[in-house]
């Protein structure tokens, strides 16, 4: 039986994908694979996604020319399974490997593949994620169309060129890390005020995800919602100014310039 759509990596990123493609209806569950070295995390998933095919590996009986792939797989993997898929038939693949080039990966393949790129980042694990795709030399707008409709199942899309994926990378894939360190510190600073620690996590998870929403469903600007709380002299006020004299948005700006120069270290 052929799938019309493989996943290759059964981690957190590819469970969470076929679980958002079971919910969304994106193809009925049997039609759907996932393909998974660890026989453990095999077990695990069998369990968690009802009706989806389990493998231990990819076979080319289960491959036709409607069927699709997506690559989950670490970086140092990635070039060895994509040339698994490439024999077994498959001639269109998402891949979410950080850092790793369409160019590269369409090279493995014996015939010409149509490869899209993407970074998702974590949060696609609640349905909330931020993916940018970007296709190879063979990729059509329906292609680009078809990793939209399985990245859009667990949150937004947006379509970049592949040079610009780099700094999407270092935006927007570590920004969920960056984003909890800030938590983490707002925290701490509301216990070392004498606040107890559950008050300060609820106080603080809270406002992040009031302002988040407020940002997302208002329309306005960063700038505009952030002066409506900055009052001239008041506490906001008094704060920010330690954040700027502190070059915290500075030190922002290196961590995603550092993170994005380190992918295209992983894609030379």
């Amino acid at each position: 039986m052929a799938f019309t759509l493989i996943i290759i990596g059964g981690g957190r990123m590819g469970s969470a994908l076929a679980e958002g493609l079971l919910k969304a209806k994106w193809c009925p569950a049997g039609e759907l694979a996932i393909v998974e070295s660890s026989s453990d995390q095999r077990k695990v998933l069998e369990e968690r996604l009802a009706g989806v095919t389990v493998l231990a590996a990819i076979d080319s009986a289960q491959v036709d020319e409607n069927t699709g792939a997506v690559l989950c797989v670490k970086p140092e993997y990635a070039e060895n399974v994509a040339r698994s898929i490439g024999a077994s038939g498959v001639a269109r693949m998402l891949s979410i490997v950080a850092g790793m080039s369409t160019a590269r990966l369409e090279a493995v393949f014996p015939g010409p593949v149509a490869v899209i790129r993407s970074m998702p980042n974590t949060p696609v694990l609640v349905a909330k994620g931020a993916s940018a795709i970007a296709g190879g030399s063979n990729v059509t707008g329906g292609d680009l169309d078809w990793a939209e409709s399985i990245l859009g199942a667990v949150g937004i899309v947006v379509r970049v060129t592949e040079r610009n994926l780099d700094a999407v990378t270092g935006l927007s894939g570590p920004m969920p890390a960056y984003l909890y360190l800030v938590i983490e510190a707002l925290i701490d600073a509301g216990v070392h005020q004498g606040l107890s620690r559950d008050v300060s996590r609820k106080l603080v998870v809270a406002t992040f995800e009031g302002s988040a929403a407020l940002l997302s469903e208002t329309g306005e600007t960063p700038e505009e919602l952030r002066a409506q709380v900055t009052s001239p002299g008041g506490t906001t006020a008094a704060g920010l100014r330690v954040l700027e004299n502190r070059a915290v948005r500075a030190a922002f700006l290196d961590a995603v310039a550092s993170a994005a120069e380190r992918s295209r270290q992983l894609g030379r």
